[in-house]
């Protein structure tokens, strides 16, 4: 059996006084990659900023362990610099701040060593060319002036780079032509390893085809109303959500 890497357990969470999360309890191992799927405004999102400490959610109730340490009174950077990720779903711009400093600078604050410079170059050079990202965009402020597919790729050269213990990818793949969602696609199966593990929101599961899904979470209303395998993608493909929200409802 995968060690675990992320225990969530009967998790209680919202915003001011709006309840989102409503008792939410997901386990994800070693390895592992997991995907949640969910119609819009069933708390997805909610779920990966909670998980990664925004301060604007507040946890009312239930427990949230990262490699058996509990995260909830974790500040965002101390959970950055125990191995977590989050690749957002509408990248901030940051002027002021060039795209290889940034990543360097992260690197740094996470692994608390200096990072030589020349072979963090070489390696970032790497795979910017993986990335079909254009070599100059290192030098460009974070984001600023880039394109939709241009913010996302440069949030998968930062996975890859900093090389966290657990991503969080958070509709990593939407507003993606098909060749871009190819492109991060295979920069996902890039970076998973057996050492680390991968938590996805998508709409598109073409995002997943590089990868071994592990387990799918079917996320409504704030509750995991189905847990499956790889099949499950297949069936709300076909089906959509209506059917199992129907079965929720039935008590099935």
């Amino acid at each position: 059996m995968a060690e675990n890497l992320l225990e969530i357990q009967d998790l209680h969470a919202g915003v001011e006084d709006k309840e989102i999360l409503k008792g939410l309890s997901l386990t994800v191992g070693k390895g592992e990659v997991h995907v949640i799927l969910g119609p819009n405004g069933s708390g997805k999102s909610t779920l990966m900023n909670v998980i990664m400490g925004h301060p604007k959610y507040q946890v009312t109730s239930g427990t949230m362990k990262f490699e058996g340490e509990d995260l909830t009174a974790m500040k965002t950077f101390e959970r950055a610099r125990k191995g977590l990720f989050l690749s957002f779903q509408t990248p901030e711009e940051i002027p002021g701040i060039s795209v290889e400093n940034m990543i360097r600078t992260a690197k740094q604050a996470i692994t608390g060593e200096r990072v030589k410079i020349l072979p963090f170059r070489k390696k970032l050079r790497a795979m910017m060319e993986e990335l079909k990202i254009s070599p100059e965009y290192a030098d460009r402020y974070m984001n600023v002036g880039f394109s939709g597919g241009e913010k996302k790729r440069n949030e998968i050269l930062q996975l890859l780079m900093l090389e966290p213990k657990l991503a969080l990818l958070d509709e990593t793949d939407s507003g993606l032509d098909v060749d871009a969602v190819q492109i991060v696609s295979e920069g996902v199966a890039k970076f998973h390893n057996d050492d680390n593990s991968c938590l996805i929101i998508t709409h598109n599961t073409r995002i997943l085809e590089k990868l071994k899904v592990d387990k799918v979470h079917v996320l409504m209303n704030g509750e995991i109303v189905e847990e499956g395998g790889a099949e499950l993608i297949d069936t709300i493909n076909e089906k959509g959500f209506t059917h199992i929200l129907d079965d929720a409802q039935a008590g099935k």
